[in-house]
């Protein structure tokens, strides 16, 4: 059975498009297109976005949180992109007012798209050798490279851990071309989705790599950044800010996509700061899902006034106590290692699941 549900009048509306409103237990976007209301589904068919906050550009609607498109008058995608719809409801204007119609005239249709490898389960095989992430922070020239204090303490960890047995990926940020995190969960908190909506949207972002060894396949994972003006390095911001993703599970659906992987880190300056740049990593991973065993990170500075990088490099190429520092501790702490570690802090709180996404799963 069909009912009217009166909206305002045509003046009051024309102030607030626009908007959305609750009518039986639809979301409604009301939009004014061609000197006309249309009403269109306010929920967006790929992650729920509310489509009446988007940007409007001739008949098309831009979703704000991931930009997918609908026509306010078909609610159809744009061209190519067209046998996706949202639900279209019927408007009528009378004297008294403006009316919408429910059930919607044209139905929701959704097309089943692949979903990302990421999704899929990554069963570990029976007896592999451990498996060890080593990330690589540090910036470089590769036509005019340099040595890197942490990069060379990886790459001693590197061939430590192979010796030891274990299977090896060493990934340089340098090497991966990705875009900056854009900010979606700016928008709203269920609008920072995972598998990221860069990686989801954007077939040449390179991060990929990153997340399929963070959270299908790594069991250890091993952080080397120098001290950039007391401070990580700008590639470790530029990753862990589109690492917000896998976080933002936990907190959205406590869901955590880390589990039983120690991490570790490396962090080499001139200058001081280290405490402070552990501290800030340490904040980061552990609210990822990451355990740490004692004595979790080293480190090496000479201090705030130490700018003769040559000599830095020189005390780190000498060091044989930084480059075993790493396996003397695990050698001594191996079952502390193995050891759970509960969630806990501001960011094991959940959020609700918002009504407009409720609204796609019935």
């Amino acid at each position: 059975m069909t009912t009217w549900h009166r909206l305002g009048s045509k003046s009051e509306l024309l102030e607030r498009v626009p908007f959305s409103v609750k009518v039986d237990r639809h979301s409604v976007a009301v939009f004014f297109h061609d000197g006309r209301f249309r009403a269109i589904s306010n929920v967006c068919n790929h992650k729920g976005g509310p489509l009446c906050e988007g940007r409007v550009r001739g008949e098309f609607v831009m979703c704000p949180w991931h930009a997918w498109e609908y026509s306010v008058i078909t609610g159809k995608g744009p061209e190519g992109f067209d046998e996706e719809q949202v639900p279209v409801f019927a408007v009528e204007e009378r004297a008294d007012g403006v009316y919408v119609e429910t059930p919607p005239v044209m139905p929701r249709k959704l097309i089943k798209h692949k979903p990302s490898h990421l999704l899929e389960p990554h069963p570990k095989p029976a007896g592999p050798p451990p498996r060890v992430l080593v990330l690589s922070t540090t910036a470089m020239d590769d036509l005019n490279p340099r040595f890197s204090t942490s990069d060379a303490l990886l790459e001693h960890a590197v061939d430590r851990a192979k010796r030891r047995g274990a299977d090896v990926q060493f990934i340089k940020l340098r090497d991966l071309k990705f875009r900056h995190c854009e900010g979606n969960y700016s928008k709203a908190a269920h609008a920072c989705t995972w598998p990221c909506a860069i990686t989801e949207r954007d077939p040449e972002d390179q991060l990929t790599p990153v997340y399929e060894g963070l959270v299908h396949w790594a069991d250890v994972v091993i952080i080397g950044t120098p001290i950039r003006w007391g401070n990580a390095s700008s590639l470790y911001y530029k990753m862990i800010e589109r690492l917000n993703c896998v976080q933002n599970q936990v907190t959205i659906h406590n869901r955590v996509l880390i589990k039983n992987k120690v991490a570790a880190f490396i962090i080499t300056g001139g200058q001081d700061n280290i405490q402070a740049v552990a501290g800030a990593m340490f904040t980061f991973w552990a609210e990822l899902g990451c355990v740490f065993p004692p004595f979790p990170f080293i480190a090496h500075s000479r201090g705030w006034d130490a700018e003769d990088m040559q000599n830095n490099v020189r005390q780190v190429k000498m060091s044989d106590t930084l480059k075993e520092a790493f396996w003397t501790i695990i050698d001594r702490h191996k079952a502390e290692m193995d050891k759970p570690m509960e969630r806990a802090g501001r960011k094991a709180n959940t959020l609700p699941e918002p009504d407009e996404i409720a609204e796609i799963a019935v």
